[in-house]
């Protein structure tokens, strides 16, 4: 499983698309802040999930809070903004952590 996994990852990036993935968090440093499922700094993935489960706009809300930060939804610890994303990967970051739950 893991061996097509990679392979599709490495498709994708080589025609030019970016496939959600665990890998694609660690590269852009969200897993510096999260995990799957366990608060590090930040919440788990899996429960941003779950906060968002019936917003129909997480996925935009999320891909926004990506790029450009965000403060007092957590508590008092801000996220700032990610300057190695651009916008088309944090819609898929957001995507894959809206899957975790």
């Amino acid at each position: 499983m893991n061996r097509i996994i990679e392979f599709l990852t490495l498709a994708c990036l080589a025609t030019g698309n970016t496939l959600a993935s665990p890998e694609l968090a660690k590269a852009k440093n969200c897993t510096q802040c999260h995990a799957v499922d366990k608060k590090l700094v930040g919440p788990a993935f899996k429960d941003v999930a779950t906060k968002y489960t019936d917003d129909k706009d997480a996925e935009e809300r999320l891909a926004k809070k990506i790029l450009e930060g965000s403060s007092d939804v957590w508590g008092p610890m801000q996220m700032p903004p990610n300057p190695q994303v651009n916008a088309k990967e944090a819609k898929i970051l957001s995507k894959w952590v809206l899957l975790q739950k």
